[in-house]
């Protein structure tokens, strides 16, 4: 019998059991959807979060006293708390002494303050950094209108700064903010420059900051009771790990790092916390996989309990078919592709529900839409499978029958 005849026969019998056809494809979509939406879920906050470490510049790494993730019980942040600030006084050392690079910039930054402009005033979840020149270069940033801080205002300890894009949206909703003044911890600074918008990053956004001189920030700020950050540029992508074993070895030095002890500081890059997010993420994905492997297998068991009874339903039906010469085979082939066709089905719908619930939640999330290609043909796949090997028995079982005897069954 033709293969197309023998799909027409199989659609034609699941239409006409609607019921059990729905019952059995429920099993497979919720094995289907439930790993098709957490993966399109876990790939939506990956990409979120690896757009949110994208932030260094190429070839840029940094130096800070705390690891930029950290996981562990407060036994690991204790370890951390007691290392000894990164200063001022060893960042400008370090600029002196390390030899392989092509930018560095020391970074101080405070947390949660307010800005004022006349009668308004910022809710309080706006950072104050203290920078050099070098910043731009380092964190892959740029000024849209204005300029940004130089080697003069540093020197002169200028009352100068560049803000972001949400800090113009609320001080200075109608106004060009250039030459503008603000208030910031009671100092009155001159807006000099704006920087491009560059939106949230987990949750978080991007643009409510302003930048001073460092000189000017820790003349106000103080520069005695909190850690600085270093970021460093590379010359060149070949040089950039004989980069980061120049500062590691100059800033062991500076900090009186012993022999065999480990770094009192920690080194990062783009590429070294995204390769920590893949690893801590990937734990996530092979719990999925397992959870969703035993609803597939529960659900291939559903089929062929299903399949078994369609079998003993259709016994004289099959009776007839061999007696008039169907071949074993095309007994064999109409079932498996009931099977298979009840699977794919099923894997078509639990993808499309999982790709948009999955995407859904990673939108409340603040993270981009995704579609995760791989495991929508792994889905349709392990739904193939599933239909073969759990369909096998029950074809095999009809194709097997002998015709008298299932002509005369009742």
């Amino acid at each position: 019998m033709p293969l197309g005849e023998l799909f027409s026969i199989a659609l034609n019998t699941l239409r006409a059991n609607k019921l059990r056809a729905t019952l059995t494809l429920s099993g497979i979509v919720i094995g289907v959807f439930s790993i098709i939406a957490i993966m399109t879920l876990l790939n939506a906050l990956q990409a979120g979060i690896e757009g949110g470490l994208s932030e260094l510049g190429s070839n840029t790494f940094q130096v800070q006293k705390f690891p930029a993730i950290q996981i562990g019980g407060p036994g690991g942040n204790r370890k951390f708390r007691n290392r000894p600030d990164i200063t001022y006084e060893q960042g400008l050392r370090l600029i002196d002494k390390a030899t392989v690079y092509k930018y560095i910039s020391l970074e101080d930054y405070v947390y949660q303050k307010t800005f004022k402009h006349r009668d308004i005033t910022t809710n309080p979840n706006n950072s104050v950094g203290g920078v050099m020149p070098e910043y731009l270069e380092c964190n892959n940033r740029a000024v849209q209108f204005g300029r940004f801080i130089t080697e003069t205002d540093i020197l002169n300890n200028s009352n100068v700064a560049v803000i972001g894009m949400d800090v113009v949206e609320k001080l200075f909703p109608n106004v060009n903010p250039i030459g503008q003044y603000m208030i910031i911890e009671n100092n009155e600074f001159k807006i000099i420059g704006v920087f491009e918008k560059k939106g949230e990053g987990f949750g978080q956004s991007n643009d409510n900051f302003a930048l001073l001189p460092i000189t000017t920030m820790q003349q106000i700020y103080g520069k005695n009771n909190r850690s600085i950050n270093v970021a460093i540029q590379a010359p060149s992508k070949e040089t950039f790990n004989e980069s980061i074993e120049n500062v590691v070895s100059v800033m062991r030095s500076i900090r009186k790092d012993k022999p065999g002890e480990a770094d009192s500081f920690e080194i990062f890059s783009n590429d070294s916390l995204i390769g920590q997010v893949n690893s801590f993420t990937k734990y996530f994905k092979y719990g999925a996989g397992f959870i969703s492997f035993i609803a597939m297998l529960a659900a291939g068991i559903g089929i062929m309990n299903i399949m078994l009874v369609s079998v003993t339903e259709r016994t004289k039906e099959i009776g007839i078919r061999k007696a008039i010469g169907a071949k074993r085979s095309s007994i064999l082939t109409q079932f498996l592709i009931e099977a298979i066709i009840l699977c794919q089905l099923g894997g078509i719908i639990g993808i499309i529900l999982g790709v948009v619930t999955g995407n859904i939640l990673g939108i409340y999330l603040s993270s981009p839409v995704v579609i995760p290609y791989d495991w929508v043909i792994i889905g349709l796949v392990v739904c193939s499978v599933v239909g073969i090997v759990f369909g096998v028995y029950p074809a095999y079982k009809a194709a097997k029958l002998d015709p008298i005897d299932a002509l005369r069954y009742e």
